[in-house]
């Protein structure tokens, strides 16, 4: 579809869905908090005017309200000035997965976090799970006790954890490639940490921000659809994609490395004092003064 206003041509598996019986009884709400936007004496964007400004301009055309795209939504502020989570023990708070992370080559590490599996096939999870090992790529994974299968043989190569602090995980030096199911702050932690993405989108928004991910911002590779057609991912594919996005030699992706970095510092100026983000927040906080 090529005739929504301030968006690139898009097509209609791109778009937000909701398959199940659970997303489906959301429907009313979203209609909802759509036909209250005119009444709002303000619009707030968790999002950076320079990484949407077509959407944005659109709807500053189309509401006759403020619109504040005031940044991303995600702790930032509890990181090192410098953004970055090293050596530094008093920012491991004892977590055994930071040591992992010191003792890993820089630039070697896939992180995965899937979100929740539920909305995954066993099936789909299964050859997830194989592909990733077969790779033979190092991986931090949080499985959040939902796939104990892949507890078996990680050996070296592998740390499970139930839970990690993930923007912290992102931003370490050995982190190249974060597998992600394309949630909205995950999308942004990993574009402040400048770190490309494979993407594997279940439901509702994630679709279309695994479109922005691959297509519009060239940061990121479909990994797994998830389209609900039964259309199988092999973990022989899921190996090879998974090898290809990690390989530091491959010259598309130190393209993909290079355009994450370019995001991340228009992300980095936008969320700094006077720039884009924090301005806008601040008219946001004068308007409402």
């Amino acid at each position: 579809m090529d005739y929504i206003p301030g968006l690139p041509p898009t097509a209609i598996e791109d778009l937000p869905t909701l398959f199940d019986e659970v997303r489906r009884k959301m429907l009313p709400w979203f209609r909802e908090a759509m036909s209250v936007v005119n009444k709002a004496q303000c619009l707030l964007f968790t999002s950076i005017h320079e990484l949407e400004e077509p959407v944005i301009n659109t709807l500053k055309t189309r509401l006759p309200i403020p619109i504040y795209p005031i940044g991303p939504m995600i702790p930032y502020f509890n990181l090192q000035s410098d953004g970055v989570c090293g050596n530094d023990a008093k920012h491991h708070e004892n977590h055994s997965y930071f040591e992992w992370l010191d003792s890993q080559p820089p630039g070697s590490v896939l992180y995965i976090s899937q979100g929740s599996f539920r909305s995954i096939s066993h099936i789909q999870l299964d050859e997830i799970i194989a592909g990733i090992k077969q790779s033979g790529v190092r991986f931090l994974w949080v499985t959040r006790g939902d796939c104990a299968t892949c507890k078996d043989d990680t050996g070296v190569m592998g740390f499970l954890v139930p839970w990690c602090d993930q923007l912290k995980v992102l931003c370490h030096p050995s982190i190249r490639g974060f597998w992600t199911h394309c949630g909205w702050n995950s999308t942004w932690e990993a574009i402040y940490a400048g770190v490309p993405m494979l993407t594997c989108p279940i439901a509702g928004d994630q679709f279309s921000n695994s479109k922005l991910i691959v297509s519009d911002w060239k940061i990121g590779i479909r990994a797994v659809n998830n389209d609900h057609k039964g259309t199988l991912v092999t973990r022989h594919e899921i190996a090879q994609t998974v090898k290809q996005f990690m390989d530091s030699q491959d010259d598309e992706q130190k393209e993909m490395v290079n355009r994450a970095k370019s995001l991340q510092e228009i992300c980095r100026q936008a969320i700094a004092d006077g720039g884009s983000a924090a301005s806008y927040l601040v008219d946001f906080i004068r308007d409402i003064c």
